[in-house]
């Protein structure tokens, strides 16, 4: 096992809900993504979602957007976030660490090469937003034999052939959107994220972590009653947009001050 199946596989074990936080490397700045990573995992993240910085962010809400505009205007790429992760891993080897993004970066890169340097850099998992499963069995062929976990999103919309399709090609685990639409918009229907976990429960045994909308300790104690871990993003990065001009250990202890409470309320879950 990675160490993305080896922690997911740890907190099942404990009963413990799965914190997943999601930030934009280089945003606000390139030298507050290191310092941010480090003070989230010290705040209880047990994951950590690396957003990979695109022109197109297309499923993303305007937070989020703007995230990625500034770290691209400081020209940080997908080679860039690889060796962020590498810089990580000098001194936090358990942490695992998602690469998120878009798959016009990674075929540029070619899948292959794309999936030694990732390994190499020590990522654990991918989680490509606009890659269909119509389309990701030639990556998921590459990621495999250097043993990276391929994350898929599931969302209220997938119809049901298309999920099954999903859960045979994923790994690592499901990442299920809960509201229809980008990150950051609307409010949880509880009720819905409970029937839709649980058909995908009768599809796969992986964990499930749900994402979008999940801003606070409480609507993070709600999701996790039924899944295995939440995926909190827009707050953190609009945290980091709020405190863009500050130093990069303000900007971190920010961050992990809204981290600390979320974990507070999932280790409450019964």
């Amino acid at each position: 096992m990675n160490r993305l199946e080896t922690r997911l596989a740890t907190l099942r074990e404990n009963g413990r809900k799965a914190l997943v936080t999601y930030i934009v490397n280089g945003d606000p700045c390139p030298e507050a993504t290191l310092p941010t990573m480090h003070a989230m995992v010290a705040a209880g993240a047990d994951i950590i979602e690396l957003g990979v910085p695109f022109s197109d962010p297309m499923a993303e809400g305007p937070v989020i957007q703007k995230g990625h505009e500034r770290a691209l205007a400081h020209n940080v790429s997908l080679k860039g976030t690889m060796e962020l992760v590498k810089s990580f891993r000098a001194t936090n080897t358990e942490t695992p660490v998602v690469l998120m993004g878009y798959a016009n970066p990674v075929e540029r890169m070619g899948y292959e090469t794309f999936a030694e340097a990732a390994a190499s850099a020590g990522v654990d998992g991918l989680l490509t937003v606009d890659l269909p499963p119509e389309e990701a069995e030639g990556l998921n062929h590459y990621l495999q034999q250097v043993g990276l976990q391929n994350i898929f999103l599931l969302a209220p919309t997938t119809k049901p052939e298309r999920a099954k399709r999903l859960v045979n090609l994923a790994s690592g685990f499901i990442y299920y959107v809960s509201l229809k639409g980008v990150t950051g918009a609307g409010h949880l229907d509880t009720e819905s994220v409970e029937q839709n976990v649980a058909h995908i429960r009768t599809l796969t045994d992986l964990p499930i972590c749900v994402g979008f909308g999940i801003k606070d300790g409480e609507s993070a104690k709600a999701i996790a009653k039924t899944a295995d871990g939440a995926v909190v993003g827009s707050v953190l990065v609009a945290k980091m947009a709020e405190l863009a001009g500050s130093s990069t250990e303000e900007i971190a202890k920010g961050v992990a001050d809204l981290v600390s409470p979320i974990r507070h309320a999932l280790d409450e879950t019964p």
